[in-house]
Protein backbone atom coordinates (compact mmCIF):
# COMPACT_ATOMS: atom_id res chain seq x y z
CA UNK A 1 0.00 0.00 0.00
CA UNK A 2 1.43 3.32 -0.79
CA UNK A 3 1.52 6.78 1.18
CA UNK A 4 -0.79 8.11 -0.67
CA UNK A 5 -3.65 5.59 -0.44
CA UNK A 6 -3.15 5.23 3.24
CA UNK A 7 -3.00 8.83 3.49
CA UNK A 8 -6.65 8.71 1.66
CA UNK A 9 -8.02 6.52 3.38
CA UNK A 10 -6.86 8.12 6.36
CA UNK A 11 -8.47 11.24 5.46
CA UNK A 12 -11.26 9.23 4.69
CA UNK A 13 -11.88 7.75 8.10
CA UNK A 14 -11.78 11.51 9.75
CA UNK A 15 -14.00 13.06 7.07
CA UNK A 16 -16.83 10.32 7.85
CA UNK A 17 -16.25 10.18 11.31
CA UNK A 18 -16.01 14.18 11.41
CA UNK A 19 -19.24 14.22 9.40
CA UNK A 20 -21.23 11.90 11.52
CA UNK A 21 -20.06 14.02 14.63
CA UNK A 22 -21.35 17.17 13.08
CA UNK A 23 -24.65 15.38 12.87
CA UNK A 24 -24.99 13.60 15.86
CA UNK A 25 -23.49 16.04 18.56
CA UNK A 26 -25.89 17.64 20.46
CA UNK A 27 -23.84 20.21 21.63
CA UNK A 28 -23.70 23.36 18.47
CA UNK A 29 -20.56 24.47 19.35
CA UNK A 30 -19.25 20.68 19.33
CA UNK A 31 -20.65 20.68 15.93
CA UNK A 32 -19.03 23.62 14.78
CA UNK A 33 -15.60 22.41 15.78
CA UNK A 34 -16.61 18.81 13.77
CA UNK A 35 -17.52 20.68 11.29
CA UNK A 36 -13.92 22.58 11.51
CA UNK A 37 -12.09 19.04 11.23
CA UNK A 38 -14.24 17.78 8.50
CA UNK A 39 -13.34 21.06 6.04
CA UNK A 40 -9.67 20.67 6.97
CA UNK A 41 -10.05 16.96 6.10
CA UNK A 42 -11.64 18.36 2.72
CA UNK A 43 -8.19 20.77 2.27
CA UNK A 44 -6.16 17.61 3.06
CA UNK A 45 -8.11 15.99 -0.04
CA UNK A 46 -7.18 18.64 -2.12
CA UNK A 47 -3.18 18.14 -1.50
CA UNK A 48 -3.50 15.03 -1.63
CA UNK A 49 -4.96 15.42 -5.59
CA UNK A 50 -2.13 18.56 -5.88
CA UNK A 51 -4.54 21.15 -5.82
CA UNK A 52 -2.86 23.33 -3.55
CA UNK A 53 -4.36 26.47 -4.40
CA UNK A 54 -7.74 24.88 -3.37
CA UNK A 55 -6.48 23.48 -0.09
CA UNK A 56 -5.97 27.41 0.92
CA UNK A 57 -8.70 28.44 -0.35
CA UNK A 58 -10.45 25.52 1.78
CA UNK A 59 -8.94 26.67 4.69
CA UNK A 60 -8.73 30.33 4.42
CA UNK A 61 -12.65 30.57 3.52
CA UNK A 62 -14.24 27.74 4.97
CA UNK A 63 -12.27 26.13 7.68
CA UNK A 64 -11.25 29.48 8.87
CA UNK A 65 -13.83 32.27 8.00
CA UNK A 66 -17.17 30.74 8.03
CA UNK A 67 -16.52 28.90 11.23
CA UNK A 68 -15.87 31.49 12.80
CA UNK A 69 -18.75 33.30 11.50
CA UNK A 70 -20.99 30.10 13.19
CA UNK A 71 -19.39 30.43 16.56
CA UNK A 72 -19.57 33.99 16.62
CA UNK A 73 -23.21 33.61 15.52
CA UNK A 74 -23.72 30.79 18.25
CA UNK A 75 -22.19 33.22 21.15
CA UNK A 76 -24.34 36.31 20.27
CA UNK A 77 -27.45 33.94 19.84
CA UNK A 78 -26.27 32.13 23.39
CA UNK A 79 -26.38 35.54 25.15
CA UNK A 80 -29.22 37.27 23.21
CA UNK A 81 -31.39 34.46 24.33
CA UNK A 82 -29.59 33.42 27.70
CA UNK A 83 -29.47 29.93 27.72
CA UNK A 84 -27.08 26.83 26.30
CA UNK A 85 -27.93 26.09 22.57
CA UNK A 86 -28.52 22.67 21.93
CA UNK A 87 -29.46 20.56 18.37
CA UNK A 88 -32.09 17.82 18.65
CA UNK A 89 -32.03 15.12 15.86
CA UNK A 90 -35.63 14.48 15.15
CA UNK A 91 -36.66 11.79 12.81
CA UNK A 92 -32.92 10.28 12.52
CA UNK A 93 -34.49 6.69 11.68
CA UNK A 94 -35.89 8.23 8.04
CA UNK A 95 -32.78 9.90 8.30
CA UNK A 96 -30.89 6.93 8.15
CA UNK A 97 -32.29 5.06 5.79
CA UNK A 98 -32.34 7.76 3.25
CA UNK A 99 -28.48 8.42 3.68
CA UNK A 100 -27.85 4.26 3.45
CA UNK A 101 -30.07 4.25 0.32
CA UNK A 102 -28.07 7.25 -1.21
CA UNK A 103 -24.67 4.87 0.16
CA UNK A 104 -25.77 2.26 -1.41
CA UNK A 105 -26.70 3.85 -4.81
CA UNK A 106 -23.01 5.18 -4.71
CA UNK A 107 -21.44 2.61 -3.79
CA UNK A 108 -23.13 0.44 -7.04
CA UNK A 109 -22.66 3.28 -9.21
CA UNK A 110 -18.90 3.62 -8.65
CA UNK A 111 -18.06 0.14 -8.59
CA UNK A 112 -19.90 -0.28 -12.01
CA UNK A 113 -17.12 2.69 -13.23
CA UNK A 114 -13.57 1.38 -14.76
CA UNK A 115 -11.22 3.04 -12.71
CA UNK A 116 -7.22 3.99 -14.42
CA UNK A 117 -4.39 2.64 -13.00
CA UNK A 118 -2.46 5.62 -13.21
CA UNK A 119 -3.65 9.43 -12.31
CA UNK A 120 -3.76 11.66 -15.09
CA UNK A 121 -1.49 14.15 -15.39
CA UNK A 122 -2.10 17.72 -14.59
CA UNK A 123 -1.93 20.84 -16.34
CA UNK A 124 1.40 22.77 -15.62
CA UNK A 125 -0.08 25.42 -13.22
CA UNK A 126 -3.60 24.64 -11.25
CA UNK A 127 -3.98 28.05 -10.14
CA UNK A 128 -3.55 29.46 -13.47
CA UNK A 129 -5.98 27.11 -15.21
CA UNK A 130 -8.88 28.00 -12.47
CA UNK A 131 -8.02 31.29 -13.17
CA UNK A 132 -8.66 31.84 -16.78
CA UNK A 133 -11.01 29.37 -16.61
CA UNK A 134 -13.35 31.52 -13.88
CA UNK A 135 -12.93 34.75 -16.43
CA UNK A 136 -13.54 33.81 -19.61
CA UNK A 137 -15.68 30.35 -19.66
CA UNK A 138 -17.37 30.80 -16.87
CA UNK A 139 -17.44 34.40 -16.13
CA UNK A 140 -21.08 35.22 -16.40
CA UNK A 141 -22.03 32.69 -13.49
CA UNK A 142 -19.02 34.09 -11.43
CA UNK A 143 -20.41 37.93 -12.19
CA UNK A 144 -23.80 36.68 -11.40
CA UNK A 145 -22.23 34.92 -8.09
CA UNK A 146 -20.87 38.50 -7.36
CA UNK A 147 -24.60 39.81 -7.45
CA UNK A 148 -26.02 37.40 -5.44
CA UNK A 149 -23.50 37.93 -2.35
CA UNK A 150 -24.49 41.56 -2.93
CA UNK A 151 -27.99 41.34 -2.42
CA UNK A 152 -27.59 38.90 0.71
CA UNK A 153 -24.80 41.45 2.26
CA UNK A 154 -27.63 43.88 1.69
CA UNK A 155 -30.33 41.84 3.10
CA UNK A 156 -28.16 41.13 6.18
CA UNK A 157 -27.22 44.86 6.61
CA UNK A 158 -30.76 45.90 6.38
CA UNK A 159 -31.49 43.37 8.65
CA UNK A 160 -28.67 44.87 11.15
CA UNK A 161 -29.23 47.98 11.20
CA UNK A 162 -31.34 49.29 14.78
CA UNK A 163 -34.79 49.87 14.73
CA UNK A 164 -35.15 54.15 14.62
Amino acid sequence: MSADVLAFWSLAVVLVGSALAVVLTKNLFHAVLWLALALTGTAGVFLLLDAEFLAAVQLLLYAGGIVTIVVFAIVVTERLVGERISQTSRRIGAGAVVAAGLLLMLVRTIAQQRVPDARPEMAADLTRTIGETVLTRFVLPFELLAVLMLAGLMGAIYFARPDD
